[in-house]
């Protein structure tokens, strides 16, 4: 057994191992081991930065090791294959130039030059965008190929409609209407629309791509010609007495009485213009917007039954009997220009979209075709029979109607041409002729009714939504209305070079001051005669009066006297240069000088 005293010095020393631990003890351990562990955290922390500190310096200093010279070129890893903007063909273009660049006047001028720069630079640029939106158009122009040793003109219409699909085949058809024949027709801007006038007051409009008919009328009258206007929606016939406006649904707008005895009509569509040719050799406008009478011109020609517009410029071409083509603008009285195209009475003319080139038929019987641009002719044709009636494609196709026969010719204005490219034999003498825009058809009028030709490459294969959209919605078709008749040209800009509209007006200080004359009827800037002022204190007595008007004739004289003497002595001075020129020459030696006695 133990001792007493040794089992208390166990115990002593068992309670120091095992204490209670005091409350305040406890959390002042706590305390140390949490800022135990932010230490620790933070080492490791400082470490990671000095790590990553230290691999982004060996990165830096391995690229300063690998980075080239100053004469050594550096390669960029993946360059652009194609730099800059895609190349545009140069024919391209061409297609959508305006217009050439003006010559910028001074520097003094410095507004008006950054105005004609910032005018080009828009040009340019919408030249640009048209030439590559152009690439993305989805149809192109077709076109007619024989078989070998075959004519194309062979083919007959029924043929070429089993060839082609479905939908382009429906579009060769026949109208049987011989009762109220003869027909003159015509086709809506958008080519949807048909219009046919029967000679014996039947008028029909049709949209003859779904073959519905919109109305039918008969006028009871003598019907000369038929029109549309600015949109489906209203159409002018040329009767027998008076013109008049219908809508399409037959119900009669106007009588317009002004205009009587109209034989041929023209719409001018960018300026809402009306033109028409009477028996009475009156060419007249009428604005259709506001239904006014623009101008009457009486052409002094006699009977103008041949008619036709430049789509350019809006110049209108009468033909006449005694074989000349005067072109017509509404600002002028008298005819812009007077070609003689015929030996014979001109029987029909056409010309192309682009204003450049004209085709005319007479009685001559020779077809003609012109350059407008300088008024001479480029090619002649004979036709044995002559051609009636005439009508140009939008791709150029020249279609000419000789009896009962339509012959389609192509690339006419460009280079000769010996044999056409069709040709289609019709039940009644043609009377009427007309492309459709954007359709490869031709529509024919005759005395057995109407029919429609399927011409391949006739038409534009592309048309612009924004001008002319052949599936516009009525909604469309009201707001184009709406932003046309706010941009309607008036009929003051019409003349034969639109492009002088751009052009700056450079004439003379001395032009525009006497045109100033002319119009007031004195000079404004003239000096007036010199009035003695009235003196007082005897001043102003008949001597002395006369004393300052002497003194201010005497001023006026030595002015006179001055410039004369500066014209004489320029005049001796230029006579002086002659001279000494002359001698400087009969001092040269010639080469002739040795056969000289």
């Amino acid at each position: 057994m133990a001792s007493p005293g040794e089992a208390s010095v166990e115990e002593t020393h068992v309670g120091k191992k095992k204490l209670p631990a005091r409350y305040w003890q406890e959390l002042q351990e706590e305390e140390r081991k949490d800022e135990n562990k932010v230490k620790s955290d933070g080492e490791q922390s400082k470490e990671a930065l000095r790590q990553e500190e230290g691999k982004t310096q060996k990165a830096k200093k391995r690229k300063q090791d690998q980075s080239p010279s100053d004469g050594e070129k550096v390669k960029p890893e993946k360059s652009d294959p194609f730099p800059g903007p895609a190349p545009i063909p140069e024919d391209r273009l061409q297609k959508f130039k305006r217009k050439d660049k003006l010559k910028k006047p001074h520097r003094k001028q410095h507004k008006l030059r950054d105005i004609i720069a910032r005018s080009e630079d828009a040009s340019e640029m919408a030249q640009k965008q048209a030439a590559r939106f152009d690439l993305l158009l989805p149809e192109e122009a077709g076109f007619l190929e024989g078989d070998e040793d075959e004519d194309t003109c062979m083919i007959s219409q029924e043929d070429i409609a089993e060839a082609v699909d479905i939908t382009s085949g429906a579009k060769y058809f026949n109208l049987k209407l011989s009762q109220f024949g003869p027909y003159r027709l015509d086709y809506s801007k958008t080519g949807r629309h048909l219009l046919l006038g029967g000679r014996r007051g039947h008028v029909a409009c049709i949209d003859w791509a779904s073959k519905q008919l919109m109305c039918e009328i008969n006028v009871m009258e003598s019907v000369n010609d038929v029109k549309w206007l600015h949109t489906e929606a209203m159409y002018a016939v040329a009767q027998k007495k008076w013109l008049y406006i219908y809508d399409s649904n037959g119900i009669e707008l106007h009588c317009i009485r002004k205009f009587n005895d109209v034989l041929r009509m023209q719409f001018l569509p960018y300026h809402f213009l009306l033109a028409t040719a009477s028996a009475t050799s009156f060419l007249q406008y009428l604005d259709v917007s506001v239904g006014k009478e623009v101008a009457a011109i009486c052409t002094k020609t006699g009977r103008l039954d041949v008619m036709c517009q430049n789509p350019h410029n809006a110049i209108i071409h009468l033909g006449h009997a005694n074989g000349t083509v005067t072109l017509w603008s509404p600002n002028q009285k008298e005819a812009l220009v007077k070609m003689l195209c015929h030996q014979g009475g001109v029987r029909s003319v056409a010309v192309d979209k682009t204003g450049t080139y004209m085709v005319t038929s007479g009685m001559d019987k020779k077809l003609k075709v012109y350059d407008v641009r300088t008024f001479k002719p480029l090619k002649s044709y004979f036709l044995p029979a002559g051609a009636a009636c005439l009508s140009l494609s939008q791709r150029g196709l020249l279609s000419a109607a000789t009896g009962d026969v339509v012959q389609v010719y192509k690339d006419v204005c460009s280079m000769p041409v010996t044999k056409p490219y069709m040709a289609h034999r019709l039940r009644g003498t043609v009377w009427g002729l007309h492309f459709c825009p954007f359709e490869d058809v031709l529509g024919v009028g005759h005395g057995d009714g109407f029919t429609s030709m399927l011409v391949p490459g006739a038409g534009e294969p592309n048309f612009d939504g924004l001008d002319a959209n052949p599936y516009r919605s009525a909604k469309q078709r009201q707001e184009w209305e709406v932003k046309a008749l706010m941009e309607k040209i008036q009929p003051d800009l019409i003349s034969l070079d639109p492009t002088e509209l751009a052009q700056v007006d450079q004439a003379t200080w001395e032009q525009r001051h006497q045109d100033r004359v002319e119009v007031l009827g004195f000079d404004p800037l003239a000096k007036e005669k010199f009035v003695p002022k009235y003196k007082k204190k005897g001043r102003s007595s008949a001597g002395a009066i006369e004393r300052r008007k002497k003194q201010v004739a005497h001023e006026e004289q030595r002015d006179v006297i001055r410039k004369s003497v500066e014209d004489k002595m320029k005049m001796e001075k230029e006579r002086k240069e002659r001279e000494r020129k002359k001698a400087a020459l009969s001092t040269q030696k010639s080469a002739l000088d040795r056969f000289k006695k």
